[in-house]
């Protein structure tokens, strides 16, 4: 089924920007065929904007949903991290279909580090692999990342979740920004185009985008920047900058096959995220449903099978998982002493960031913005530093 075939169909089905939000203590769905799997009777969801793989996944999961367990869901798309993130800290959401703001609203950064934000308190139920890798052309002659240093890297202004990533793989050479020529372009479409057009010698993105592939067809070629996973020491200088990226070997892509496979990064996106304080039962039950519905949307689209929660369930992500999946995936024999332990770190993370926060908006009383970001900044190393 074609994306666009799949949202029409969802938003037909759904009738998306039409049914009323109601509290989680609203009617309860029917159970289906399947046991006791309770779901609200209606819920609502903030995700990516209409057209993304975010807001056709989770069209699709909501299709699956209604159709097994008559729940009625409304798909709150928006464009901005902030406008996906707010429904849902405000209770006009009660799951949000998340990227890498998860890890920046959790860690006070980018759009996050303003006073009125800092550090917020997440939680995720499941998130399904997506590969992020570094590529260059083939006649550049750059083969590490180590090579990239002097070299131009694409970055895009406003994105920086994607900066985010590229500065991760730089991290993992042992480089940083500074020792790279990095161009930022003004959008992610300009970044994608820069090599063929001659204007850097590296980006980084999904391996599906659609100028990979046209690069890989052209004179020039393409080459991905491999991260080998048993460069322990490499991994650990990019975990340090972000702890919810790990290997993978990804066989889809641009001058990527299941003959010719690359090492680059996962990260999780969609991912479900809730509040901290969202209630155990509901986050059991809803997880129940997605693993039982799976049959019904795992082939949804190309990515879908990846929402199996062998996958989907497991650490590392953005934020520490919610007790009520971790129930779930205990159950399912998924839940493991060394994701526990994963889990407690990040968490304790979280925990000594939002405890440093309030030291430094108690710090910044009075002050201006600039000096405000500056304390914050070290408050936030020192915190990190120390653990």
């Amino acid at each position: 089924m074609t994306i666009s075939v799949l949202l029409r169909k969802g938003i037909a089905t759904l009738g998306i920007g039409a049914c009323a939000l109601v509290p989680l203590s609203g009617a309860v769905a029917n159970d289906g065929d399947s046991g006791a799997t309770n779901l609200p009777g209606t819920m609502t969801w903030s995700s990516y904007d209409i057209g993304s793989a975010g807001y056709a996944e989770a069209s699709a999961i909501a299709d699956a949903l209604g159709k097994k367990y008559g729940t009625r869901i409304r798909i709150q798309p928006s464009g901005s991290a902030v406008g996906r993130l707010e429904p849902l800290l405000r209770g006009r959401a009660q799951v949000g279909f998340l990227a890498t703001e998860t890890f920046f609203a959790s860690e006070g950064v980018a759009d996050f580090a303003a006073r009125r934000w800092g550090p917020q308190d997440l939680r995720v139920i499941a998130g399904r692999p997506s590969s992020f890798g570094v590529f260059t052309a083939r006649d550049a002659d750059i083969k590490t990342l180590k090579q990239l240093k002097g070299q131009r890297v694409a970055y895009t202004a406003g994105n920086p979740s994607t900066n985010l990533k590229c500065d991760a793989f730089l991290a993992f050479a042992g480089l940083t920004r500074d020792d790279v020529n990095a161009i930022m372009f003004p959008t992610y479409s300009a970044t994608m185009s820069s090599l063929a057009q001659g204007k850097a010698d590296a980006a980084c993105t999904t391996p599906t985008t659609s100028q990979t592939y046209e690069l890989a067809e052209s004179p020039r070629g393409i080459r991905w920047l491999e991260l080998s996973p048993e460069n322990k020491a490499g991994w650990a200088r990019l975990q340090k900058v972000a702890p919810f990226f790990q290997p993978y070997e990804e066989t889809i892509g641009g001058g990527i096959s299941e003959d010719e496979p690359v090492d680059i990064l996962a990260y999780r996106y969609p991912m479900m995220v809730v509040p901290a304080d969202a209630d155990d039962d509901f986050v059991y039950n809803y997880l129940k449903a997605l693993d039982q519905a799976f049959p019904e949307y795992k082939d949804a689209t190309a990515a879908m099978k990846r929402w199996a929660l062998d996958r989907a369930g497991t650490p590392p992500i953005d934020v520490p998982f919610h007790p009520g999946a971790i129930r779930y995936l205990k159950e399912k024999g998924i839940w493991t002493d060394k994701m526990q332990q994963w889990n407690d770190q990040r968490l304790a993370r979280l925990k000594a960031l939002r405890a440093v926060w309030k030291e430094a908006v108690a710090e910044g009383q009075g002050k201006s913005d600039e000096a405000f970001a500056k304390i914050w900044e070290k408050n936030r190393q020192h915190a990190i530093d120390a653990l």
